[in-house]
């Protein structure tokens, strides 16, 4: 079908996102409680309304034979009776629940979408956290999205919100919202993984999060309403309530990061690198895997001291930046591997006239010089400029990776910003990794980083190290205050300057280091070392905070983590087609795998759009 522009869009309402306390083996209480809740929002005009992951029933259930007295099918007694609220106040509302399938009899973590008419869709959830194993099946029904009178509608549950891919496809197939029902855990909420879902694809999130200690387990409230740009528009820390938003469809269908810029957060992607999307890379030992055939076995586990350098290139003056380079890397001392701003050998250009005076190819007389740099310090670099392509007329915003030993690789900048269009060809060299003592390295430049199917294709691909040579002054780093949720001692229950950071997320989904190295101002600065830790480890990062030149350093370990990539080994390609389809299909793949979804509804003149591709 085709899908209405922001001229066709719904009017703005108001939503909201329950927080609520079940508790276990109480699901009668627990079931009017909540009642009361939605009750009450819908009341206060919610016309969206969403509520905690298994919200009826509590979370932490041991066996399939404990659980059972409290699962129920869909449609079913829990949906007949937040039905007669959504009858009541014509709204829409999303429960959480424990779903059995009434023909299987197999157990589900579920959430259904109700209407005035009754369940008009329903999403299991896809993902597994540690304790549905232990009762519930990964869900069957795709990635559904739902058109209905207010917009297009995406369900995912909890630690779905850990891998891009599951908001990336409904996004492909149009949706205006992500309800997400959660039992979040193990950091202060609400989480930079919810945000970062909304930031990079536009689209509204509402986070209905419970709280409170069960079976020793800290979930950690922060239900929220986050906007299109990833910032909160509310929040509830603390305790039952209710949190209140708006949501625009017209808004969220303008896919531009800024207002007014030239940069579209789907129109940019890049399907035709993302080839590695649907494999399944780390279902068997990695070392062997990664090393089949005796190819490209992987370097050998080690620690090493990495840096990143933030400053502002001077634009058009090669010779004054590589003496700053050559001061950087002087300044350093121990480091294996330095990260530089994006375009630091030329700075940034402003038209193609100027870019042709100061592009060169690779090898060139400014690689040679950063070989003789890093050949006397000992120091891998890796170091952006505009190069030019020999035997034809193309220039690349690209990155080049050098060694004591010479030049090593490069990159070219797949997705290119506005300012890059000037002047730039996009990338035709695909996301490689290479292979040097520290581990093995992936780049992406600057805007690449808001494509997640960039930094998880490298880490597909076993990098170890994912360099980020950046001029950016978007998304920004975002700061939190204090939680009164009493959290495992591994989180900083205070406030934060940095609690949002879009690059410590590219970390943390693709269990890889990550080197963003930053322009100082007229850019955001923020510049970051990122080692990839464990869920239950404390961060282990160093930043150059604000927009000052600086530099930042870290000891990073390719042992754990990096190598097993265990948050990698969990994604559920079966869903992800659309991911990697061409971009006239990418759409129509995303709402048509959802067939599955469809035999749910009811005839309330609702359609599934999308299961996943």
């Amino acid at each position: 079908m085709t899908l209405p522009g922001a001229d066709g869009a719904p009017n703005p309402y108001r939503v909201a996102a329950i927080q609520f306390e079940p508790t276990l083996f109480s699901k009668a209480a627990n079931l009017e409680a909540l009642l009361r809740l939605a009750e009450e929002a819908a009341a206060g005009g919610a016309r969206l309304i969403v509520t905690p992951e298994m919200a009826t029933t509590a979370y932490c259930w041991a066996t399939r034979e404990e659980i059972a007295s409290d699962v129920e099918p869909v449609p079913g007694p829990t949906t007949e009776r937040f039905a007669e609220i959504a009858a009541r106040h014509d709204c829409w509302i999303v429960v959480g629940l424990a779903e059995v399938d009434a023909e299987t009899g197999v157990y589900y973590n579920s959430a259904v979408l109700i209407g005035p008419e009754g369940p008009a869709g329903l999403y299991r959830k896809t993902h597994a956290y540690i304790s549905e194993p232990k009762w519930a099946k990964d869900g069957d029904l795709g990635l559904p999205v739902f058109e209905t009178p207010l917009g297009r509608i995406a369900l995912t549950i909890c630690m779905d919100a850990c891998y891009p891919e599951t908001a990336r496809v409904p996004a492909l197939a149009g949706a205006d919202v992500i309800c997400f029902p959660t039992n979040w855990l193990s950091e202060k909420s609400p989480s930079p993984s919810w945000m970062v879902r909304a930031a990079e694809n536009g689209v509204y999130v509402i986070a209905a999060n419970r709280y409170g200690l069960e079976r020793g387990v800290q979930f950690s409230g922060g239900s929220a309403v986050i906007d299109p740009d990833g910032s909160v528009q509310s929040v509830l820390d603390a305790g039952d309530g209710i949190v209140w938003g708006w949501l625009d469809p017209a808004r969220v269908r303008d896919k531009r990061p800024v207002p007014g810029s030239p940069e579209d957060l789907l129109a940019d992607r890049r399907p035709d690198a993302y080839g590695a999307m649907t494999l399944n890379t780390y279902l068997w030992n990695p070392q062997a895997f990664h090393g089949l055939y005796g190819i490209r076995p992987l370097p050998e586990e080690r620690s090493s001291r990495v840096a990143v350098v933030q400053f502002a290139p001077a634009s058009g003056d090669v010779s004054g930046n590589l003496e700053r380079i050559t001061r950087e890397v002087a300044s350093l001392s121990g480091i294996d591997l330095a990260v530089f701003p994006e375009l630091t050998v030329t700075g940034q250009v402003t038209d193609r006239e100027m870019a042709e005076r100061v592009a060169e190819s690779i090898p060139g007389s400014s690689t040679e010089r950063l070989c003789e740099i890093a050949g006397s310090s000992g120091t891998y670099l890796v170091i952006g400029m505009i190069e030019r392509d020999a035997g034809s007329e193309r220039l690349y915003n690209s990155a080049v990776l050098i060694g004591p030993q010479g030049v090593v690789g490069t990159y070219r900048k797949l997705h290119l910003a506005g300012e890059d269009r000037c002047w730039a060809t996009p990338g035709d060299l695909g996301l490689p990794t290479f292979d040097i003592p520290p581990g093995r390295v992936g780049m992406l430049i600057g805007y690449d980083a808001l494509f997640p199917e960039a930094a998880r294709s490298l880490a597909l691909d076993a990098a170890d190290i994912i360099a980020c040579p950046s001029l950016l002054s978007w998304p920004p780093v975002l700061a939190y205050g204090e939680t009164a949720i009493p959290m495992p001692r591994f989180v900083d229950a205070g406030p934060t300057e940095e609690h949002y950071h879009l690059w410590r997320e590219r970390e943390r989904e693709n269990n890889a280091h990550v080197l963003f190295a930053n322009g100082a101002a007229p850019w955001m600065g923020w510049s970051g070392c990122f080692a990839a830790v464990l869920e239950d480890e404390p961060r282990r990062e160093s930043f150059v905070r604000g927009d000052g030149a600086g530099t930042a350093t870290l000891e990073i370990d390719t042992q754990g983590v990096t190598r097993t990539k265990d948050l990698v080994r969990m994604r559920i390609p079966i869903w992800y087609d659309a991911l990697q389809a061409p971009p006239e299909t990418a759409a129509r793949i995303a709402r048509e795998r959802g067939a599955r979804a469809e035999a749910w509804l009811t005839p309330v003149g609702v359609t599934v759009i999308s299961g996943v591709g």
